[in-house]
Order: structure tokens, then C-alpha cells, then sequence
């Protein structure tokens, strides 16, 4: 594939992800790294590029929730550091294992995110009353999520956030908190990447998505506005699954 048509293959993933995840307020990792492997991105490469880009969105993010005072303080002080060190956690260990035998686990992953991203579609509720005692288990949460986001590439947002929602959070708080962690997150994963990965044939992968990504942020809002959120996750799920037993498929030989 020639770098005219490579780079503007990335630009179009930065901009399918950015819209799923603009519209859905999760999964731009997910759906990323998922078409990333798709089209045969080693695993390291992949969450390293999409972590790398995902510190500058991450960062606007968490900063707008902060001003618009959407920010539990008491949430984030549960979940960013238990996520930054499962964070580490998980890309310590996707660097230091081959990709190739990697590859069909990580995408089994992305098919369980898939999945789980219908069935979410399907049962989470939301509380009149939230539950606003944030215990122990949102630091196992923040844990779990971490290292699942470095392994996956993506799964911070359809791990942590769906979870504490569907728990009976306040979903304005619970959004506004898992984004402004996230932000400390991704960051730990990129300094990691950037320590043990070298980022020479990589960077027009994080350029196009970071060009998809800020082309798309504009169209996704309005279109966050428009389409129902069931119809979007039950869509966004079929997506990643159906993708990621593709690149299942490929790296077990079955066509």
C-alpha cells in the first residue's frame, strides 16, 4: 500500500472512531484499534498509536468536563490511580510479547467489548436516584479497566463507564470523571510506549487519526443529538464484532 493511500486509510479510522465515540461518549479506542488489526497493524503498533493520539482528545475532554463542573472528585481520587497502574500493567506486557501470538487474543478481546457494548444497549438503566458512595470496588474497576484499555488498545469508557452507570452513578458525574482520568491514563500508556517502542514507522498512523478524529468532532456531536443511543451502541457492537472475528479468522489461517 503506498503512503498516499495508507495515511488517508488512517485519517478515515481517526474519523470513523471519532464519530462512534462522539456520539456514544465511548469506544474511540475500541473502535480504532479494532479496525487498526483489521487491516494488519501489529498490536503493540495499534493501542501505541491510538494511546498517542488519544492523549491530546483525552486531554481537551477532560478539561471541558472540568470546567463545566461535571467532575466527581471523590470518583476520580477511586479511579486514576488504580487505572494508570493497571494501565502500565497492561502495556508492559503488550510490549514485551510477540504481536503475532497476541494478535488472535486481543481481537477475542475487542469481540467480548463488542459484545458487551450490545448487551449494554439492551439493559443499562438509568436511576432516578443515583448511588453516590463510590467504595473499594471502583478502585478494582479502575484496575481492570486500565489494563484492559493497554492490552485492547481501547476499553476504558465501555468497561468503566457502562459498569458505573448501569451501578446507578450519576451518568453527567460518572462521564465527566472516567474522561478526566482517562486523560492520566492514556498519558502513562503513551510515556511507556514511547520508552519501549520505536515510533519511527508510526507516526503517520497517529497523525491520520488525529486528523480523522478533529475532522469528526463536530459532525459526531450533532449527530450524538439525532440517533438514538440504542440503535447507535447496537450498531457500533455489531461493528467491532464482526471485525474483530475477522481478524480472528486471519491470524488462525481459517481463510
Amino acid at each position: 500500500m503506498n503512503f498516499e493511500l495508507s495515511f488517508l486509510l488512517y485519517i478515515g479510522v481517526g474519523f470513523a472512531a471519532q464519530m462512534i465515540d462522539g456520539a456514544l461518549g465511548m469506544a474511540y479506542g475500541v473502535s480504532s484499534n479494532t479496525f487498526l488489526l483489521s487491516i494488519g497493524i501489529p498490536p503493540a503498533a495499534a493501542s501505541a498509536s491510538v494511546h498517542m493520539a488519544e492523549v491530546v482528545t483525552t486531554g481537551i475532554s477532560g478539561a471541558s468536563h472540568w470546567k463545566l463542573g461535571n467532575v466527581d472528585w471523590q470518583l476520580v481520587k477511586r479511579l486514576l490511580i488504580p487505572g494508570v497502574i493497571g494501565a502500565v500493567a497492561g502495556a508492559y506486557l503488550l510490549t514485551s510479547l510477540d504481536g503475532g501470538m497476541l494478535k488472535p487474543y486481543i481481537s477475542a478481546y475487542l469481540l467480548a467489548m463488542g459484545l458487551l457494548i450490545i448487551y449494554k444497549a439492551f439493559t443499562m438503566k438509568i436511576r432516578k436516584k443515583p448511588d453516590e458512595y463510590h467504595g473499594p470496588k471502583v478502585s478494582w474497576l479502575g484496575l481492570v479497566g486500565g489494563f484492559c484499555d493497554a492490552i485492547g488498545g481501547g476499553g476504558w469508557g465501555p468497561v468503566v463507564t457502562s459498569t458505573l452507570v448501569a451501578r446507578g452513578k450519576n451518568p453527567r458525574t460518572t462521564i465527566g470523571s472516567v474522561n478526566f482520568s482517562e486523560f492520566f491514563v492514556t498519558l502513562a500508556q503513551s510515556i511507556l510506549f514511547v520508552l519501549t517502542l520505536s515510533f519511527g514507522e508510526y507516526w503517520k498512523i497517529i497523525l491520520g487519526l488525529l486528523i480523522g478524529g478533529a475532522a469528526a468532532a463536530p459532525i459526531a456531536a450533532r449527530l450524538s443529538q439525532k440517533l438514538p443511543m440504542k440503535t447507535l451502541m447496537v450498531a457500533v457492537g455489531i461493528l467491532i464484532s464482526a471485525l474483530s472475528i475477522r481478524t480472528i479468522g486471519q491470524a488462525l489461517g481459517w481463510w
